[in-house]
């Protein structure tokens, strides 16, 4: 029998955030990180949890993939493989996952059909090659890419970064497949203790990183530095870093900041005497970033001409700098890819293959980011079933689930929304969402205390039927990721207040009919009866827990929070008055959690 497909699969591999992506013909077929389905947030280590997912979902074998291409920006994967050998690195490989690595047949592969390739490259290619646009300019920013005797591109010449210097910046151009890199930004190694830390090196991103370290004692947490950032004073802080004639200078940290969080200190974050510093720290480096993009921009622009402008790397997810660089570029169109971290190199691995390796045709647009596979009614049923969960909820198939979930919207009720295939990347948009009504300023707060248990400045973003958001937000085009900050009109603040930030700003999305279709019928269904296009929109999980994939990870969070309603297809369960009383028997997540997962077993 023939074989009716091509399969090219992509791998962000080993460190943070490991995830696959299979193409089937050139078309992303799934997509997944490891993280949704270990329940393990930025999940690292081997990565055949997330081969599997993506093999079962299409119905096929290891021996039905045709090319394999893979990123670990550590090194390169076949040198990281052979490490990971001799090597106790249990941060790369723990001890449980060492039997399934060393077994399985692409680890330590020989093979013609499997290729590496460098960082700051795949991220290149997952962000221009599934844009709409045929030609235009790449901007890639992140915290730390490849060695620089590792990266097999070509790039200018004229630098003279040492061999072990990191990629911090590269820019590129494009035209069809083709792809010119025009500039990289090199981060070189520096001397002592935890100088190899890429969040203590003289980059853009690095340096982002770092100041969350100081102020959330966590490299990672640059969204909520992003959020503190309008309650910093301006000009408090001296620059931390400047451009001149496009050369960024990154200074050394002094003493003078010297109030970094400690971990193991006494009392809440946001109770610490060192909160009003942290602010101005927050604001100085948000704006030092978006001045560096835009210079950036505004160069790439001037050297190249380019009318579209492509972005990934995680600065990426930075929306406030996003939106400036959309106002004030020049450029007429800018696409973000959806992924832009590190999860997103295996969309940008998958690409590469296809298109240079497999030297194909550019012909995919990615339009939405649903790629994970979709549950089957089996498993809704399944998951709503046990016997010490179904004595808590009321279960009921809606012949409307779209106008009945909005007049329990309307009614001021939180809901667990679960649709079709999960989202890839870090943005819930809106088939792995918390949806409330934003017309309330209590919301925000009720949000907090009963499920997501945020930090109190962290905005929550809308969601806005695309044809009303020219309306509702200032600045034109479609945000249809929840990538971009737009400000707030005067006249619509007060309409819907739970949704904007303390500048003034919101973190839209835009969703259309033609991409997202059940979202859609339910902002109208809401607008009908509110006269308002818009509802809050969070994702599906509570702090520190990836969002949830399966419909027992969603009826696990539903059962130890403060969600009223669960949305699962067509069907809504609701909390019955035994709820109260079984609930804090099972007051343990995992207790609740293996309760609904035995299902599967049952």
């Amino acid at each position: 029998m023939s074989k009716q497909h091509t399969y090219v699969l992509g791998l962000n591999t080993y460190d943070h955030d490991v995830s696959a992506c299979l193409l089937r013909d050139g078309e992303i077929a799934f997509g997944i990180m490891k993280e949704r389905i270990t329940r393990e947030k930025h999940a690292s280590g081997f990565y055949k949890r997330a081969i599997d997912y993506c093999l079962e979902a299409e119905g096929i074998t290891l021996d039905d993939i045709d090319l394999v291409v893979r990123n670990c920006y550590i090194l390169p994967v076949p040198e990281m493989e052979d490490r990971l050998v001799y090597q106790d690195m249990p941060g790369f490989l723990p001890e449980y996952e060492r039997g399934d690595a060393f077994k399985h047949p692409w680890f330590r592969a020989n093979s013609n059909k499997i290729v590496t390739i460098s960082h700051h490259l795949a991220h290149a290619y997952s962000a221009f090659a599934v844009s709409p646009f045929d030609e235009g300019v790449v901007m890639i920013v992140d915290g730390v890419g490849s060695y620089r005797s590792d990266v097999d591109e070509t790039f200018p010449a004229t630098d003279t970064a040492s061999p072990l210097a990191r990629e911090s910046e590269s820019y590129y151009k494009f035209s069809g497949t083709k792809l010119e890199c025009l500039k990289k930004v090199w981060m070189e190694p520096d001397r002592g203790f935890l100088s190899d830390e890429f969040y203590n090196m003289p980059g853009l991103g690095a340096l982002y990183s770092r100041a969350s370290s100081y102020v959330f004692g966590d490299w990672n947490k640059c969204g909520e530095l992003m959020g503190l950032a309008p309650y910093g004073r301006r000009e408090q802080i001296k620059p931390l870093m400047e451009i001149v004639d496009n050369i960024l200078t990154v200074p050394r940290w002094t003493p003078e900041f010297n109030q970094p969080y400690i971990m193991d200190s006494p009392g809440k974050w946001e109770d610490s005497a060192s909160m009003r510093h942290w602010e101005d720290m927050a604001w100085r480096v948000q704006d030092d970033t978006e001045k560096v993009l835009l210079a950036r921009a505004r160069w790439l622009r001037e050297t190249t001409g380019a009318k579209n402008l492509c972005i990934a790397g995680g600065v990426a997810l930075n929306c406030v700098a996003n939106g400036r660089l959309a106002r004030e570029a020049g450029f007429e169109n800018v696409w973000i890819q959806p992924a832009a971290g590190d999860d997103g190199i295996a969309i940008g691995c998958a690409y590469y293959g296809h298109l240079v390796v497999q030297g194909k045709p550019r012909a995919f647009e990615m339009k939405h980011a649903y790629l994970g596979k979709s549950y089957p009614e089996a498993d809704i049923k399944a998951a709503t079933e046990k016997m010490l969960v179904k004595v808590q909820i009321d279960v009921v198939r809606s012949d409307n689930i779209c106008a009945d979930t909005a007049k329990l919207l309307a009614d001021q009720k939180v809901i667990g929304w679960f649709q079709a295939g999960s989202e890839f990347g870090p943005r819930a948009l809106g088939n792995r969402s918390l949806l409330a009504d934003p017309r309330q300023p209590e919301m925000k707060d009720i949000l907090n205390s009963r499920v997501k248990h945020r930090q109190p400045f962290r905005p929550f973003a809308p969601i806005v039927l695309a044809e009303r958001a020219d309306e509702i937000f200032e600045g034109r085009g479609n945000s249809p990721f929840m990538l971009m900050a737009k400000t707030v009109r005067p006249e619509w603040r007060d309409k819907i207040p739970a949704v904007v930030h303390v500048d003034g700003t919101a973190r839209i999305q835009t969703v259309s009919e033609d991409t997202a279709p059940m979202l859609y019928r339910l902002l109208k269904e809401f607008e009908a009866l509110t006269g308002v296009p818009v509802l809050v929109n969070t994702s599906f999980n509570v702090k520190g827990e990836p969002i949830v994939e399966t419909p027992r990870d969603a009826m696990a969070c539903f059962l130890t929070t403060g969600i009223d309603h669960l949305v699962m297809h067509d069907t809504l369960v609701s909390k019955n008055k035994l709820h109260r009383f079984v609930a804090p028997v099972l007051d343990v997540y995992m207790d609740v959690a293996s309760l609904v997962m035995s299902t599967a077993r049952a």
